[in-house]
């Protein structure tokens, strides 16, 4: 979807981004992490020529970027900022109809659509279409600003630390949401936070920045288990490693025969919270069971720490 290629952008004759190639796949979570001041934003921002390279060069689907019209090309890629950018004077309604209007669609296919997303969003047409952004909780407002950014059906969404402004439970909320629709709109997402632990929760892969230069491009258990630099073992966090690395997978995904006591964990839960469930219960292992309450088998202690450990 995204080829970045020797991408620079000098500042002062200082390179803010140093000679970046990466790609975005199709229908994937790109996640670019990096400290403030890495470079990352500023990355981002080429992509859709907020800020013009000093070097290099963006494909999307094959197309350089740098021939297209800038309106065309912006109209056509969606953008979420932190703070969600709302536009205070226009109604939830009017700002999610934002690009359909620009682009000229009917009027029942613009409403069609700023219902549709709003019930994608469990924001009720009836009642949030006519409020504005300041009727609106923090969390509301950024699934609106993420909603407005979807409007035209874009291909590719770029997200510039979309949920930094949100408490922690918000966050986590809108992060699972966030996963939960792309996952059935299949839009291709690159997403820059400095957040490691929101780049391992959401990316499929993870393109890790310092000093303007991309440090490492891979599956976040890849960086989890092989950091390329000391930087992105720092970044990482040693004491955290085991329990991130528990975070990819699923009970589902570790269950043994046999039967346990006590409350069960769900299939869907991540190992991270299983572990966590069987030291504050403090056994040795629990039942795993599917949505509808069938059990399918158990997870043990002595299994999760297994999985914790550095793979041999």
């Amino acid at each position: 979807m995204i080829a970045i290629e020797g991408l620079t952008k000098f500042y002062d004759g200082l390179a803010a981004v140093d000679d970046v190639s990466l790609t975005a796949e199709t229908g994937a979570i790109t996640v670019i992490v990096g400290a403030s001041g890495s470079g990352k934003s500023t990355l981002l921002r080429m992509v859709n020529r907020l800020v013009e390279p000093s070097a290099g060069r963006v494909l999307i689907d094959g197309a350089d970027a740098a021939g297209l019209p800038v309106h065309e090309l912006r109209r056509g890629i969606g953008y979420a900022i932190q703070n969600h950018g709302l536009f205070p004077h226009r109604t939830v309604a009017e700002n999610i109809a934002t690009v359909p209007a620009l682009l000229g669609w009917p009027r029942g296919r613009i409403a069609a659509r700023v219902d549709e997303l709003l019930n994608l969003f469990q924001l009720e047409p009836a009642t949030f279409a006519g409020r504005y952004p300041r009727e609106l909780s923090g969390g509301q407002q950024q699934r609106v600003g993420v909603a407005r950014a979807l409007a035209a059906e874009p291909k590719l969404l770029l997200m510039d630390e979309p949920f930094g402004a949100l408490d922690p439970l918000i966050r986590a909320k809108a992060q699972d949401d966030l996963k939960a629709i792309q996952r059935q709109l299949s839009t291709t997402i690159l997403l820059v936070t400095h957040d490691m632990e929101e780049a391992i929760r959401l990316g499929d892969r993870i393109a890790v920045m310092d000093a303007g230069k991309l440090l490492q491009d891979a599956p976040p258990a890849e960086i989890l288990v092989h950091p390329a630099t000391a930087y992105v073992a720092e970044l990482i966090g040693a004491g955290e490693r085991p329990f991130r690395l528990l975070s990819l997978a699923t009970a589902a995904e570790a269950v043994e025969p046999g039967a346990a006591d006590g409350a069960a964990v769900a299939a869907e839960a991540s190992l991270r919270d299983a572990l966590a469930e069987l030291l504050w219960s403090h056994r040795a292992a629990a039942p795993v069971a599917d949505r509808d309450g069938r059990p399918l088998g158990r997870v043990t202690l002595a299994g999760l720490v297994a999985r914790a450990g550095t793979p041999r």
